[in-house]
């Protein structure tokens, strides 16, 4: 079996080191309206919403999250699951849209045996991919350059979903 190595991650990893709260940082962003633009937050729905990673994997790597802290797709209402899959697909568009990559990966870890980050509150990972992007920076150098800064990343996203949605 092969590695597959993140050191980049660490910064994310440190942030849990002695943090006894329990609070959830994706229920925070769903509730703190007036907190959007610091929060990253991009776009909002009745039942669910798209915000930034703050430690993405690549430029334009977003979550979309159901309001409802829940770890467990099946813990959905028909209504929330049906929204949240439609948000999915519009911002598979926008992803596509925006960044034009040469493909992305979906991701959706339930439980924390499968990886997940936040296993109390569900949400699905839309990173961007193009040929290439792994590079010697992070193969060699143990780095990941990530080609964006999150406020341009944030605008970009904001602008399009504006655009496409109007709200």
């Amino acid at each position: 079996m092969e590695n597959l190595w993140s050191p980049w991650r660490s910064q994310y990893i440190e942030s849990f080191k002695g943090n006894v709260s329990k609070e959830c940082f994706l229920c925070n962003s769903a509730i703190e309206l007036q907190n959007d633009d610091l929060n990253f937050v991009v776009f909002r729905r009745k039942y669910s919403y798209v915000v930034l990673n703050k430690f993405p994997y690549n430029a334009g790597h977003i979550l979309i999250c159901p309001m409802n802290h829940v770890p467990d797709i099946t813990d959905l209402s028909n209504e929330e699951l049906e929204e949240l899959n439609q948000l999915l697909l519009d911002s598979v568009k926008i992803v596509k849209s925006i960044y034009q990559p040469h493909g992305y990966n979906l991701g959706l870890n339930i439980g924390s045996a499968s990886g997940a980050g936040v296993p109390g509150h569900l949400h699905y990972h839309i990173v961007p991919r193009w040929k290439g992007d792994t590079n010697f920076m992070t193969s060699v150098g143990e780095l990941k350059v990530i080609s964006q800064e999150l406020d341009t990343t944030y605008q970009s996203f904001k602008s399009e979903f504006r655009r496409l949605f109007g709200e």
